[in-house]
């Protein structure tokens, strides 16, 4: 019962704003950042992957058109 009611006079206590920023420094500290090469790959895959995806949308846009117009007889 005893480690029961420790626990929650620690929830008790509050927010702690410098308590808060400080553990936030100290979380950004082990932040490993990407280096440029990781940077600059990533983007290409990125537009890559988003021109992949455009036309394959376009595409399948223009055959359900085209299927549409053909059912509806236009």
């Amino acid at each position: 019962m005893a480690a029961n009611s420790t626990k929650t006079s620690k929830s008790k206590k509050g927010f702690n704003p410098i308590r808060f920023f400080k553990e936030v420094k100290i979380e950004a500290r082990k932040i490993t950042w990407p280096t440029r090469q990781e940077t600059t790959v990533s983007v290409i895959a990125v537009f890559i992957m988003v021109i992949i995806a455009a036309t394959f949308l376009y595409f399948a846009d223009q055959i359900i058109a085209w299927a549409i117009r053909f059912i509806m007889g236009f």
